[in-house]
């Protein structure tokens, strides 16, 4: 047997500490601590901090700060997870929270979390209302601001123009520089689709599959100019509207290379079609096996379906949805595909919505024609299954998709058709709490552009923005609208959302400017900027009771003419649309009740002043919308 060499043993001892110490470090190093900022005075105090790193489960998190205490840490169904409970108490200052995680009492990493003062009012902010016009901008197709970040390294996908799905290099940048215009042609509040990560191989220019819950895509720009954009629409009373997705992830987010556990995500991680079945959500009689495919199912192979079930991921999705709407000092939220998340987790997370921001706008996208499955959802609404919404606001696709068979279909008697469809649309108005607060719209970035919709015909068109700017509600209206833009051919998502004219370098047609913009063009876009400025001035549109005249089609003098009008104590709007090739004159006395007593006004489309003693006259195949006196 051999002696070992003292120095010899010395040294190995020496290179084992050193290994020990490096393989220690190595399992702690953190590379995800979510959220690293937050806001003291929130009405529930609790903070879960999500902490991600090799065999991070397996350390003990300590602080020791004023006013904020340690609840509580637990390692996820994954090691390499750690969720920490904290509590702010509304007494602790700003500052950053010194966070030690550690083994056996020595120190391996540490973390900060940043506590921040809320801005003055926030919890007291107001969402939209019926007085806002939205803007919906598809942000990578709008403006490109910022030509240096349309391909950014480390992001699969480049930029390219010329394949419509591909991104094409609109960003926020754009969108600030856009302002002024956004600003003069009446528009009150911004929509924007998808800003945060979308590192995707390909389709990540819409925002749909989201990569990271807490950061800008760089190709749009930062989470800084982010709160840049934000504040310079604010500073010209425009709001910004967050769109948000809490059903799905993207394939490629960061978590679906480590997940914290199988329970994250819906069926096991593996791909099962969603039955797109929404009616399951309120079916008396569902199956679990029905219910349970429509929620759980993903969309598609490439957007795993997130299992809100888990307490963890719950904690995780509310807190984001309050950090963004404190940070980038949000008016309003768009949650995307409300329905499909799981039902009890939704109301959860709109209530807790609600709490903090009392007066706080979501609408919530529910795409069906029924207007009772619509009802739902929204807030206030006694539902049969005791199920309880918070829910301000949904999209009205019941309506929109009603007003599209009433422009385009023949008017007959029986059955009943075309205006009479948009009469009774509205008329099935007593199934909601509040129809005032849902958002109405002519098109959208999943559907025909409304010009396409009304099979190219202008004057349709006019009438569907129009009655958009006039019915109840709150009206939405998609980017490149006002300059008719269209979508031919087959349908296809990239060019529905094509870019906006004059918003890229080498554009021969400018919108913003008018340059090279057709003579149709041009009136269509005055048309829509007349209409928004004089709307936002008129009390009437904004709480203003709504009467309308059912449409009588037996009646040749009659035909294809549907009559509305909005009221408020001192003001009166009289809307009258008229589908038909013929003027129309019609008897003034019919419509007493809207004009109480008012003989004159004036046309707002066209200045014109408008006698209203003896008859009610109505040009071809135009909407007319009378300011009463």
């Amino acid at each position: 047997m051999l002696k070992s060499h003292p120095v010899r043993l010395g040294l190995l001892a020496l290179l084992a500490l050193i290994g020990l110490c490096l393989n220690a470090r190595a399992a702690a190093a953190i590379d995800r601590f979510e959220p690293a900022s937050w806001w003291i005075g929130f009405k529930d105090p609790n903070l879960q901090i999500l902490v991600h790193g090799q065999k991070i489960g397996a350390l003990t998190p300590k602080l020791d700060y004023p006013g904020v205490k340690l609840v509580g840490a637990k390692p996820g169904a994954n090691p390499n997870y750690l969720f920490i409970d904290l509590e702010i108490s509304p007494s602790a200052k700003p500052g950053l929270v010194d966070i030690a995680f550690q083994r056996k009492g020595r120190t391996l990493e540490r973390r900060q979390l940043e506590l921040r003062a809320r801005d003055a009012g926030s919890a007291e902010r107001l969402g939209f209302a019926p007085k806002d016009a939205i803007y919906l901008i598809t942000p990578d197709r709008f403006a490109n601001g910022d030509p240096g970040n349309d391909t950014v390294r480390g992001l699969r996908e480049a930029a390219n123009r010329a394949i419509p799905g591909g991104r094409h290099g609109g960003d926020i940048e754009g969108v600030i520089q856009s302002l002024d215009y956004i600003e003069k042609m009446g528009f009150t509040q911004v929509w924007l689709n998808p800003l945060l990560e979308n590192d995707q191989p390909d389709h990540s220019y819409h925002g749909y599959a989201t990569t990271d819950f807490y950061k800008v895509d760089a190709r749009f720009g930062s989470n800084g100019d982010m709160r840049r954009l934000s504040d310079a629409a604010k500073a010209r009373g425009i709001g910004l509207i967050m769109d948000m997705i809490v059903n799905h992830v993207g394939s490629k987010h960061w978590w679906m290379a480590d997940p914290p556990g199988p329970e994250w995500i819906n069926f096991g991680g593996k791909f099962s079609q969603t039955s797109h079945l929404h009616i399951t959500q309120m079916d008396p009689y569902v199956t679990q096996r029905d219910a349970k495919q429509f929620a759980d199912g993903w969309f598609v192979e490439v957007m795993p379906d997130l299992n809100q079930r888990d307490p963890h991921l719950a904690k995780y999705l509310i807190q984001n949805s309050i950090w963004w709407i404190e940070y980038a000092q949000l008016s309003g939220i768009r949650m995307d595909t409300y329905p499909y998340p799981d039902k009890a987790f939704m109301s959860e997370w709109s209530g807790r919505i609600n709490a903090e921001y009392p007066n706080f706008t979501v609408v919530g996208e529910e795409w069906v024609r029924n207007p009772a499955m619509v009802a739902y959802w929204q807030k206030g609404h006694v539902n049969k299954d005791g199920y309880v919404s918070y829910l301000p606001s949904l999209m009205d696709f019941p309506l929109q998709d009603m007003m599209r068979q009433a422009l385009l279909e023949e008017e007959k008697q029986w059955p009943q058709s075309g205006l009479f469809k948009l009469y009774e649309a509205l008329a099935n108005d007593f199934v909601y709490t509040d129809p005032g607060r849902l958002v109405v719209f002519p098109d959208n970035h999943d559907m025909d552009r409304i010009l396409t919709q009304m099979g190219g015909d202008i004057a349709l068109a006019k009438m569907a923005l129009g009655y958009v700017a006039m019915v109840r509600g709150i009206p939405q209206f998609y980017y490149g609208t006002e300059v008719l833009m269209t979508n031919p051919g087959p349908r296809d998502d990239g060019i529905i959302r094509s870019d906006f004219p004059g918003g890229f370098a080498g554009d021969r047609v400018n919108a913003f400017t008018g340059a090279g913009l057709s003579a149709a063009q041009r009136d269509f876009q005055e048309f829509t900027r007349t209409l928004l400025n004089w709307r936002k001035a008129n009390p009437a549109l904004m709480e203003g009771r709504l009467l309308h005249y059912a449409p009588n089609a037996s009646d040749a003098s009659r035909k294809g003419v549907y009559v509305l009008a909005r009221q408020s104590a001192d003001d009166g709007v009289l809307i009258a649309i008229n589908k038909d090739n013929a003027p129309k004159s019609l008897p003034i006395g019919e419509f007493a009740q809207a004009l109480r007593g008012k003989t004159s006004g004036r046309e707002i489309l066209t200045g014109k002043p408008m006698d209203l003693t003896r008859t009610l006259d109505l040009p071809p195949r135009a909407i007319t919308i009378i300011d009463l006196d």
